[in-house]
């Protein structure tokens, strides 16, 4: 692939607005959690909030093949464990509990319609723990990428 820009000339650099391609690794703790090996790159517009805020920063200046390492602190990242987002809920709100398994992911629908997906940290008799942070917060996230195609806004 090659960086483009209008008009077919090669672009400078990753900056606000590109469209922008890249291949990535994300580790947590040592452990793969995502990777695009294999796959097609990721494709996002440069700061238009597609992708975590802290690896956005980190892209910026980097041009077609260039390769860097960025580690995500949490608050850059999926933010902070918030101990408001672990929540008891009545088990007649959710079916047949007797089914539930801690660990597992719950999807569904608040009642202003707001779509949410948790997990089940505790399952008692009268009532479900569910913990609706998402799966990284709170975590440090270590990004290996590669920048394979970079567009000006617009192409």
């Amino acid at each position: 692939m090659t960086a483009c820009s209008k008009g077919g000339q090669e672009a400078s650099a990753v900056q606000a607005g590109s469209n922008v391609k890249m291949h990535y690794t994300l580790t947590v703790d040592g452990n793969v959690v995502d990777s695009s090996a294999g796959k097609e790159p990721l494709g996002f517009t440069q700061g238009a909030g597609q992708i975590i805020p802290g690896l956005d920063r980190e892209l910026l200046g980097l041009k077609v093949g260039d390769k860097k390492s960025v580690t995500v602190a949490p608050a850059d990242g999926y933010g902070e464990v918030s101990p408001k987002a672990i929540q008891k809920v009545p088990s007649n709100m959710l079916g047949n509990i007797k089914d539930l398994k801690v660990g597992q992911t719950l999807e569904g629908a608040a009642p202003n319609g707001q779509k949410f997906r948790a997990r089940v940290v505790e399952v008692g008799k009268d009532e479900v723990t569910v913990d609706l942070n998402h799966p990284l917060a709170g975590k440090t996230l270590n990004f290996e990428v590669e920048i394979v195609e970079v567009a000006a806004a617009g192409v």
